[in-house]
């Protein structure tokens, strides 16, 4: 089924994930699907264990579908790291039943590095929450382009 661009308010709270080899950055939406919020990082432990870290999250916040990076090379290919999410994705769907989306994640992990030395964050403390910080930028982007004028 799918969701209008006028419906995403009514589908209640996303969640984002940044999906790398070693950890797995987490945002939130709030459940107008206005706002997204940098959440967590999942430090990859295993395909069942890092899915069932996911299905908690979804369970505890109620969410109503999952927004995943895809990481499209400069030219718009896919690359190596690109199909190690879309098998990750595709592991994720088979224990849900929400909506599981790839969106373009070109250079979000860029934009949430240069954000937070903006913010003045310290090298140690970024690291831990760079990954979280470009989940949110992957998902306030997919909700800015689905939401309504």
């Amino acid at each position: 089924m799918e969701i209008g661009l006028t419906d995403i308010a009514k589908v209640g709270r996303t969640l984002g994930l940044d999906v790398g080899d070693r950890w797995i950055g987490v945002s939130l939406s709030d459940p107008e699907g206005i706002l997204a919020s940098p959440l967590t990082r999942i430090t990859r432990m295993g395909t069942e264990a890092t899915i069932e870290a996911i299905l908690q999250l979804v369970r505890q916040y109620e969410v109503k579908r999952i927004v995943a990076g895809l990481p499209y090379s400069m030219q718009g290919g896919l690359g190596q790291q690109a199909i190690k999410v879309l098998d990750f994705l595709h592991e994720l769907r088979q224990h849900l039943e929400i909506p599981v989306e790839a969106v373009d994640e070109r250079l979000s992990t860029v934009a949430a590095g240069r954000r937070m030395r903006e913010a003045g964050i310290v090298k140690k403390r970024k690291k831990e929450k760079i990954d979280a910080a470009a989940a949110a930028i992957i998902l306030q982007a997919y909700l800015d382009e689905v939401r309504p004028p």
